[in-house]
C-alpha cells in the first residue's frame, strides 16, 4: 500500500495488515490457524505476520488453540481469535422505541436492550437514554473481557465503539442528521459528536438504519448486489452494489421511500406529495396490506431497473407483520415487470428479527476490524 507521495503510510498499512490476520482468524473458528498459514494468505512476510500476533495476544484479542502436526518438523502453533476481548453495542432508534445490542466480536449478541423511546422528545431525552442503555452493556463487556483475563482492544478497554442506526437523512461521515421524516427538529443535529462526549469519547458511529441492517447482511454472506427494503414506522433502503454498501457521495443514498410514484398523491412527511412512503403507510393504517405490499413493489421495480440488482430483500416491523402478504406482493409486481421486459425475475427474500437494526448498527464498529466496509 502506497501513499499518494509514493511513501508508505505506515499506519495506515499496519492496520491494514491487522485487518487481515484478524478476519483470517475470525474466520479459521475454534480450530484456529498457524502463523505460517496466515503468512501465505495474507501474503505478509512470516517476521510482519509474527509481530501482528504478538501484538494481538498482548491486548487479548489473540491466544494459543493448540498445535497441528506439520508435513514435517516440529508441531505448528495454532492461533485463535478470542471473541470477549472485545465488544460494540449497537443501537436502533427508531420513531417509537430504542433497541440495543452487545455482539462479541463474532458479531454473536450476548446481552439485549428494549424501551420505548419518542424521538420528539428533543436531544438531551433521548442522549440521555442511549447513554444509560450503553453504560449497562458496557459494563457487560468489560465484564466478559475480565472473565476469559483479556485485556481487550483500544488500551485496555472491552468495548471498542458504539453504532447508532435511525431513520435519515443523515451524513454518515460527520454523523450529523439533516431532516429526518416528521421530526424536522434535528436537523443539523451533530449526533456523533454529541453522544461521544456524552459517553466519555467512546467512538461512536451513526448510519441510517437501513445501511446497517444491509451492512450485517453482506457481512453475514449475503452475495452479489441487492436492496434491503425496511418498511416499519417508514420507509427506506440500502443498497449493496459490488459488496459494499452504496451511500453515495454525500452518504444520502438509500432514501427510498421518498419516490414520487403518484403525482398529487397524498402528502408526505418529507413535505412532498405521492410519495411510496406515503401511500405504504396509508394504506396499511386502512388496512390494506395488499395494496401496501403492491405499491412497495411497484417502488422495488424501479429500483432493479435503474441498479439491475441480484435481489430484493424486505424486512421491518409492518412486514414482519404480514410477511407472507408482502413478500408475495412484491414478488407478483417483479415477475409481472420480467414477463414484460423478458429479463430474468430478481430474487425476492424476507429479513426477520426485530433486533436486526441494532445487530447490523454493531456491525458498523466491528466490520472495519476486519477489514470490511470499506
Amino acid at each position: 500500500m502506497r501513499g499518494a507521495g509514493g511513501g508508505a503510510n505506515l499506519l495506515a498499512l499496519r492496520s491494514h495488515n491487522t485487518a487481515l490476520v484478524l478476519d483470517l482468524l475470525r474466520t479459521a473458528g475454534t480450530e484456529g490457524i498457524s502463523r505460517l498459514e496466515l503468512a501465505d494468505r495474507t501474503g505478509l512476510t512470516p517476521q510482519a505476520v509474527s509481530k501482528i500476533t504478538a501484538r494481538l495476544r498482548e491486548e487479548g484479542l489473540a491466544a494459543e488453540a493448540g498445535r497441528r502436526a506439520s508435513t514435517g518438523g516440529k508441531p505448528r502453533t495454532v492461533l485463535r481469535l478470542v471473541p470477549e476481548a472485545g465488544h460494540a453495542v449497537g443501537v436502533h432508534l427508531d420513531r417509537d422505541e430504542l433497541r440495543a445490542v452487545l455482539a462479541d466480536l463474532d458479531g454473536t449478541v450476548v446481552a439485549r436492550r428494549h424501551a420505548a423511546l419518542d424521538l420528539g422528545a428533543g436531544a438531551e431525552a433521548v442522549l440521555g437514554r442511549v447513554a444509560a442503555v450503553v453504560g449497562e452493556l458496557g459494563a457487560e463487556a468489560a465484564g466478559a473481557a475480565r472473565s476469559v483475563g483479556a485485556a481487550g482492544a483500544a488500551g485496555g478497554r472491552s468495548l471498542l465503539g458504539v453504532g447508532v442506526a435511525l431513520p435519515g437523512p443523515l451524513d454518515h461521515r460527520r454523523g450529523v442528521l439533516h431532516r429526518v421524516t416528521g421530526f424536522p427538529e434535528w436537523d443539523g443535529f451533530p449526533l456523533r459528536d454529541a453522544l461521544a462526549e456524552r459517553l466519555g469519547g467512546v467512538p461512536v458511529v451513526v448510519d441510517k438504519d437501513t445501511n446497517a441492517v444491509a451492512l450485517g447482511l453482506a457481512v453475514g454472506g449475503e452475495g452479489g448486489s441487492f436492496a434491503y427494503l425496511h418498511l416499519g414506522t417508514g420507509l427506506g433502503a440500502g443498497l449493496v452494489v459490488g459488496g459494499s454498501v452504496h451511500r453515495g457521495p454525500r452518504t444520502g443514498a438509500g432514501e427510498f421511500g421518498h419516490q414520487v410514484v403518484q403525482l398529487d398523491g397524498p402528502p408526505c412527511g418529507c413535505g412532498d406529495r405521492g410519495c411510496v412512503e406515503a401511500l405504504c403507510l396509508a394504506a396499511v393504517a386502512r388496512g390494506e396490506t395488499g395494496e401496501a405490499a403492491r405499491v412497495l413493489g411497484t417502488g422495488a421495480a424501479n429500483l432493479v431497473g435503474l441498479l439491475d440488482i441480484d435481489r430484493v430483500l424486505v424486512g421491518g416491523r409492518t412486514v414482519e407483520g404480514a410477511p407472507g402478504v408482502f413478500l408475495g406482493g412484491v414478488r407478483g409486481v417483479l415477475e409481472a415487470r420480467a414477463r414484460r421486459t423478458g429479463e430474468e425475475c430478481v430474487g425476492v427474500g424476507l429479513v426477520s428479527g426485530e433486533s436486526r437494526v441494532a445487530e447490523g448498527a454493531a456491525q458498523l464498529v466491528l466490520a472495519p476490524v476486519f477489514g470490511q466496509d470499506g
